[in-house]
């Protein structure tokens, strides 16, 4: 057999060895749909560019009624929510998912709950998110994110036990960024007008010292692109989906 013969065998058979070992995740989406799609174009996008041919990722997707979970968020009653997400994740891992991952910022306030309450592992966002900051050598960001992620210590404070310090906006602006959010972004409509008030919540995030913007909700990509900014813009849905893409390769 000739040489080249020998190597094409060898690469055929590593790729279909890739193929066995690709892993399925389990994306709990629905918070909301408009995002959820993002994350499945984006994994079967990096996944066919990896893989080529007619590769795709194995998925497995169980997508919430977002205003139920909003309800629940704005009554305060997180302990329900969370047992929504945990039921959702254990059906999941029940139907073949090999890893959970949860498609919204917001929702991370139960992560930990949710993680206990599985045997397979879950990608959290604010993690894979911090990887990226750090390796960029920056230490201080900017967050733009729906009121309980900017308010709140559980997304904030994981982030400074990484080594990074997050800026938030000002009341007034944390407002205008979520109702953005709830009242556009999340109902798929995409205003100028708001464009130009991310941008300027954006510049007085700068100004502060914001080395980088983390887009702290899964929408806000639909709105902002790296050319509203002076600086370099973190998109936390594109970060994680493509987190759980190299996962799956692994």
């Amino acid at each position: 057999m000739k040489r080249g013969e020998v190597m094409m065998k060898i690469r055929i058979k590593k790729r279909e060895e890739r193929l066995m070992a690709l892993k399925t995740v389990g994306l709990i989406g629905g918070m909301s749909w408009e995002s959820s799609i993002l994350y499945y174009k984006i994994m079967n996008e990096l996944v066919q560019r990896k893989l080529g041919g007619l590769n795709s990722a194995k998925t497995i997707t169980y997508s919430l009624n977002f205003e139920e979970i909003a309800a629940l968020q704005k009554a305060g009653r997180w302990k329900e929510a969370a047992d929504v997400l945990i039921d959702t994740a254990r059906r999941l891992e029940k139907a073949g998912a090999d890893i959970i991952v949860i498609c919204t910022n917001t929702m991370h306030k139960v992560a930990k709950e949710v993680e206990q309450a599985i045997e397979i592992p879950l990608l959290h966002i604010v993690d894979a998110t911090a990887s990226q900051i750090l390796a960029s050598g920056f230490s201080k960001v900017g967050l733009l994110a729906t009121k309980y992620t900017m308010e709140q210590e559980f997304y904030i404070e994981r982030f400074r036990k990484l080594g990074i310090d997050v800026l938030i906006p000002s009341k007034e602006e944390r407002e205008v960024v979520h109702q953005v959010i709830f009242e556009e972004l999340c109902k798929g409509k995409v205003k100028p007008e708001s464009r130009e008030n991310y941008k300027k919540i954006i510049n007085n995030l700068i100004q502060k010292g914001a080395q980088g913007i983390i887009l702290g909700c899964t929408e806000i990509t639909l709105l902002v692109k790296c050319e509203d900014s002076e600086v370099p813009l973190f998109d936390t849905t594109y970060i994680h989906a493509e987190e759980a893409v190299r996962y799956a390769l692994q």
